[in-house]
């Protein structure tokens, strides 16, 4: 039996030659703290950023096309999430989970992103 503790990161990806502005809406829009990647193991680049006690990777792929995969975040207020991101990013809305309050959005990369919380 695997016991696990916690999550540890998340790994997402952008197409070649968008980079720099994952790192600019991952910083600016959704405001998460850029932290030092060791970059000599990886013979590709990337960013990653801080959330809460894990961590985002955001690494080079080329383009896939949308589909439901996703990463899922739990906040304190998701409705002052939607609030903050409504004219940032398009809404998705989510169906119903009995115990959650929740709502998706696309990156300008086309990864989802799922906010929850646990009511």
């Amino acid at each position: 039996m695997i016991r696990f503790k916690r999550t540890d990161h998340i790994h997402i990806c952008v197409a070649p030659g968008q980079l720099e502005e994952a790192k600019l809406f991952y910083t600016g829009v959704i405001g998460l703290e850029l932290i030092d990647r060791p970059n000599h193991l990886f013979k590709t680049t990337g960013y990653w950023f801080n959330i809460a006690d894990i961590q985002l990777h955001i690494g080079v792929e080329p383009t896939l096309p949308p589909s439901t995969r996703h990463t899922a975040f739990e906040v304190e207020d998701v409705d002052a999430a939607r609030k903050y991101l409504e004219n940032k990013v398009e809404i998705l809305e989510e169906p119903a989970i009995l115990g959650r309050r929740r709502f998706a959005f696309r990156d300008p990369f086309g990864n989802r992103i799922e906010l929850l919380q646990k009511i």
